[in-house]
């Protein structure tokens, strides 16, 4: 009697961990990195940063980040991992107009402003990451 509540329990087990296998192969989506970064904008390494329209490219994410400030209140903070072909691990760059990011690999291109979708092949958003801005410091979370 023991025995197969024991196999019955092990079966519920592997079946609890098969959604997240699945999350790995999953078009568009690129692996999960903890983002913890705090940037001191006083600082000048990010000079940059302190007017609008202005962006720069910070370590972090899973292939870097695009920090981008949007207005004097509001930043946009992208993962430059390219979304096209996740495995092949494209690192995505701003291009010369400074509103849009393009993968070199694949040719697809992202708003700067949100990393909404410009052209693809692409059909997946870049990662955003969540911003809290109290001066001078400007915090990055997922």
């Amino acid at each position: 009697m023991i025995r197969p509540l024991l196999c019955r329990s092990a079966g519920l087990l592997a079946l609890a961990f098969l959604p997240l296998s699945g999350c790995v192969d999953t078009p568009g989506v690129i692996p999960y990195v903890d983002v913890q970064v705090d940037l001191n904008l006083s600082l000048p390494a990010y000079n940059n940063l302190n007017f609008p329209n202005n962006w720069l490219y910070i370590s972090g994410g899973s292939r870097g980040l695009i920090v981008y400030r949007y207005t004097l209140d509001e930043f946009v903070v992208l993962d430059r991992h390219a979304t096209w072909d996740v495995g092949a691990g494209c690192q995505c760059t701003v291009s010369p107009d400074g509103y849009t990011i393009e993968d070199p690999c694949s040719g697809s291109q992202w708003y700067i402003f949100d990393g909404s979708i410009i052209q693809g092949p692409t059909t997946a958003p870049l990662e955003r990451y969540t911003t809290t801005w109290i001066p001078p410091v400007l915090s990055i979370r997922n």
